[in-house]
């Protein structure tokens, strides 16, 4: 005690030394400004909500999603901004308010969050926090990195991983209840946006896949998203990003990620990080949208790292983590004089986010090493000599023992004695539904992104020329056999390689499904069965230009169902390749390492296609089993040569005469059965089967399990400061 006492004393010194000048004459601009020591009220509960005997009038409009309030005239705790933000314009006595669905107070108690270790779940990253949040507020939870503020945040929201335990209670109006579908949204510090769509055609597409209902009641509620988010200059800009040179702006895109949440018009909304790589225009312009949205009713409840002092005037509660410990948990203006009460007053010009970072952030110890031995021309630096350890411990054990965390105590009481109205799940989107919104925004998506698709077309294309070009005039003698088995595999392996391309657009594909997963917009099934109904027209565009192409220039035989056949056979070896790009994108998801295993696979294919080698020459432990029989290769090849040379022949001198397959027995194995072909047709479309079955499992299992082990590997980072 004599060295926490001693370190508080010396840092209210410095502070005071360097924040009183006598030059410096203290403005009542800032809001923040108080006497430290001084005392003061506890929280009040004038602002929390009564389940019963209210005097509210509801009058609910057709559709069930807006509600008509007629109230008295409010608390004055609930008509003032806290902590000096904007103020708001007052409301004449039985005037009538339209606002969205009512918000939910949610009220956390003895939350404790443990991570799995190597043996037992030891790791704490959050330790018996206790918080609530009030219908019409803004609740930010905030502390340096890796401190435990998305955890407990995931933790409110019931969205951590399986491999994460949840200790302490959770309530919900009063109940403890799981938030059902549609009753909250959640927005992630990194969302995924789809750049070739407009901001409106972004959030239509997004409601389609939430709401249940016909197409046209969609309209009203994206309208609705883009005026809450302020959007309405935005609305029909492509939102780019990755195909186009220039997108939206980081801070818009950052508001459309919010408002593909509100199309479900939700009571709760959490947010991850919402100023994430906002400069402080951008920033303070998000903050004042969101708190324009929670004055219609809406719960805000979100993560930050730091603020400006306009933007820390916006929030209504604070809750301050370090190292998973709850340092202060109410008002903006009490967490200021909570510091000052402790021995650390904000100096004056210093933004409030500021002050308490740098007093709870162990990384600054390394800079107090840096800096014992110099200091600068001003001598600034001696306001920066306190061990962080120990402002921690002050902090925590004057928060403790305080009037605010009675009043947070009492109040978590008065919240969950009376259970409140319970939260209702508006209801999915069909299956059938989800499907085709899904085909129809991916073939607008193959239409416009002319670098993933188009490109990959006229690639193609080129490439069927040039190998068309090469092997063109060969003729239907015996001598041109070997010649045209080459210009067929050639054609088969290059092409297949030269898809390869398209693993860029699989990849953001899965990115945008697992956003939509995690959310519960989309499932592995939909978004398989959406991706495939969508390709299949570009495939066998693909397809089909290019065996044109290549048929009449090398001058294979000219019979329709012939062409045909090779037309099919292509697209089929086309959509195998794009299942194995979904296979090894889904274990990957990322371009680098999917590119260099799919080019590896295609490599040892190729190899054992039985081109270079027949397959019966093949060495048999490892090239003839399993490979020849898995690469698609094979198959694709053997069948385009059955359908050339089978039921030919060629004559050998003036007497002798001999069948195609007599004439390929040398160059490639194939089957005398006519109708083997055909069979191996039938092979390729159950390889293009189990490849998708194979992507079904792993976008259903890896994904998300994916996402836990990040959202774990993340949570254990936060415990690395606790031990």
């Amino acid at each position: 005690m004599e060295e926490i006492q001693s370190q508080s004393d010396n840092y209210r010194s410095s502070s005071s030394s360097a924040s009183s000048p006598a030059s410096r004459v203290p403005s009542s601009n800032f809001f923040y400004l108080r006497k430290p020591g001084s005392l003061r009220q506890p929280i009040s509960f004038e602002d929390s909500p009564e389940w019963e005997d209210t005097d509210v009038d509801v009058r609910v409009e057709d559709g069930g999603d807006s509600i008509h309030v007629a109230t008295t005239p409010a608390s004055p705790s609930l008509s003032k901004l806290n902590s000096g933000s904007l103020p708001s314009p007052p409301l004449p006595e039985g005037a009538v308010v339209t606002r969205k669905l009512a918000g939910a107070s949610v009220v956390w108690r003895d939350l404790t969050v443990t991570i799995k270790g190597k043996r037992k779940y030891s790791d704490k990253v959050v330790k018996s926090s206790n918080g609530y949040a009030l219908p019409g507020t803004m609740t930010v939870i905030m502390g340096p990195g890796k401190s435990g503020k998305s955890t407990l945040l995931r933790a409110i929201a019931g969205r951590l991983p399986d491999s994460a335990r949840t200790y302490g209670e959770v309530f919900v109006n009063g109940a403890k209840s799981h938030m059902p579908y549609g009753s909250y949204g959640f927005v992630e510090r990194e969302t995924t946006l789809i750049g070739s769509l407009t901001v409106r055609e972004f959030l239509y597409y997004s409601a389609l896949l939430q709401l249940p209902g016909f197409f046209c009641q969609k309209r009203s509620v994206v309208e609705d998203a883009i005026h809450a988010m302020s959007l309405g200059d935005y609305a029909n800009k492509l939102i780019g990003g990755h195909c186009y040179m220039k997108g939206l702006p980081s801070g818009e895109r950052r508001r459309v990620s919010i408002a593909r949440e509100l199309v479900m018009r939700p009571h709760i909304l959490f947010l991850d990080e919402p100023l994430y790589h906002l400069d402080s225009v951008s920033a303070l312009l998000m903050m004042v949208t969101l708190k324009k949205l929670a004055s219609t009713g809406c719960t805000l409840i979100f993560t930050i790292y730091q603020s400006s002092t306009e933007v820390f005037g916006l929030f209504d509660r604070i809750c301050l983590l370090s190292n998973g410990n709850t340092l202060f948990f109410g008002e903006t203006l009490a967490c200021l004089q909570h510091f000052s009460n402790a021995g650390f007053p904000c100096p004056i010009m210093q933004s409030p986010s500021d002050h308490f970072l740098r007093a709870i952030n162990t990384d600054f110890d390394r800079i107090i090493a840096m800096c014992k031995n110099w200091q600068d021309d001003h001598g600034d630096l001696s306001s920066v000599n306190m061990d962080t350890a120990v402002a921690i411990r002050t902090l925590e054990a004057t928060y403790k023992s305080s009037a605010d965390a009675a009043a947070v105590e009492t109040m978590i009481l008065k919240l969950t004695e009376k259970e409140g109205p319970t939260l209702k799940s508006r209801g999915k989107a069909s299956c059938g539904t989800r499907i085709a919104v899904l085909t129809w925004r991916s073939l607008l998506i193959m239409s416009r992104e002319w670098k993933y698709y188009w490109l990959r077309l006229i690639l193609c294309m080129l490439l069927t020329l040039c190998v068309g070009t090469v092997f063109s005039g060969l003729g239907h003698s015996l001598s041109s056999v070997g010649t045209r088995v080459a210009a067929i595999f050639s054609f088969i392996s290059f092409a297949s390689l030269l898809s390869i391309a398209g693993v860029l657009a699989h990849i953001k594909e899965i990115k945008i499904y697992a956003s939509e997963k995690s959310n519960q917009h989309s499932g592995a099934l939909v978004f398989l069965l959406g991706q495939l109904l969508s390709s299949i027209p570009f495939l066998f565009l693909i397809s089909i230009s290019s065996s044109l192409v290549f048929y009449f220039l090398v001058g294979l035989r000219d019979d329709f169902s012939l062409l045909m056949y090779f037309v099919l056979n292509f697209f089929m070896c086309l959509l195998v390749n794009e299942g194995l790009m979904l296979v090894v994108a889904s274990v990957w998801q990322d371009i680098f390492w999917s590119i260099l295993t799919l080019v590896s696979i295609h490599v040892v294919m190729m190899l054992s296609a039985g081109y270079f080698r027949i397959r019966d020459a093949l060495p048999r432990p490892l090239w003839t089993y399993p490979i020849s029989y898995i690469a698609f290769h094979t198959y694709s090849i053997q069948g385009l040569l059955e359908n050339e040379y089978l039921g030919t022949s060629f004559a050998v001198g003036q007497v002798r005469t001999i069948s195609g397959y007599e004439a390929l027995q040398n160059t490639y194995d194939i089957s005398r059965d006519s109708n083997s072909k055909w069979e191996n047709l039938l092979i390729l479309f159950v390889m293009a089967a189990v490849y998708r079955l194979l992507s079904f499992f792993l976008l259903q299992f890896r994904i998300g399990t994916g996402a836990s082990v990040r959202k774990i590997f993340q949570c254990k980072q936060d415990t690395s400061n606790t031990r």
